[in-house]
């Protein structure tokens, strides 16, 4: 079975499925052209309010293909490298798309696979999911951002005992340390992070790309900088119309229709 990127719409979502099942839904390349392509179409798309990643079957990703490493390992390093920019050109799509982006993660969730969850701005993880930064046990260092996403979002000793160690760390875990936003029943990440886009969907999609954009500068950003920011977007959405609508629906105490 040929390794892909599969997409389908469910209402007003995007669902990107990784198809590799035989081998644990393995990443490629093909697919990192994939993602970027779906992405892109999914920006200019006022249909598509958000996405949702996730993998075929009963894994969510297992990173990279280590058959395909070892193949590159007799090949110039320009192979190698080429194939990360191409991953790496898929996660900084990901975390510039102005759309919110959800992961689905059942089962095993390891290396680049992790990589990729991070780079989603919310993660649904099964019960039972299992997830490692499983590098460093194969004589490897980190790609896919990982390093990035990890030391904002952990202590630096707990990101570097993820990374280090290679460990196997479950949902649970990484649900009470803040990485993943919501546990739930196994074979029910899917249906649960559809469920979380529908109430996303339900929302103004100009509001919630200004919070994305806010969220991603603001650690870069000085105080004097994200206030600035904060009130040129406040500005510009409460004039636009679905202020208006949003106003006008909690005032009359009725649902808001976003346009």
């Amino acid at each position: 079975m040929t390794a892909s990127l599969k997409s389908h719409s469910h209402g007003q979502t995007m669902v990107l499925t990784i198809s590799n099942p035989e081998h644990r839904n393995a990443l490629g390349p093909d697919m990192y052209a994939a993602g970027v392509e779906a992405l892109n179409v999914a920006e200019s798309n006022p249909d598509v309010r958000s996405v949702v990643i996730t993998g075929e079957g009963a894994h969510f990703c297992a990173g990279g293909n280590l058959q395909r490493l070892l193949t590159n390992r007799q090949q110039p390093p320009e192979v190698q490298a080429q194939s990360i920019e191409g991953l790496h050109n898929w996660i900084e799509t990901m975390r510039a798309f102005p759309k919110p982006v959800v992961a689905a993660v059942e089962g095993s969730c390891a290396g680049a696979g992790f990589s990729l969850a991070l780079a989603c701005d919310l993660v649904i993880a099964a019960q039972n999911s299992v997830f490692a930064m499983s590098y460093s046990s194969v004589g490897l260092s980190p790609d896919g951002g990982a390093t990035w996403s990890l030391m904002r979002a952990l202590p630096r000793a707990t990101a570097l005992q993820l990374l280090l160690c290679g460990e196997r760390i479950g949902a649970e875990r990484l649900l009470q340390l803040g990485v993943i936003t919501q546990m739930s029943a196994q074979g029910e990440a899917l249906s649960d992070a559809l469920a979380l886009c529908d109430r996303l969907n339900a929302r103004a999609p100009n509001a919630l790309m200004s919070i994305k954009e806010l969220v991603n500068d603001a650690p870069t950003n000085a105080l004097h900088q994200q206030l600035t920011a904060e009130r040129d977007h406040f500005v510009r959405n409460l004039h636009h119309a679905n202020a208006g609508e949003g106003i006008a629906a909690f005032m009359e105490k009725r649902p808001a229709v976003y346009r």
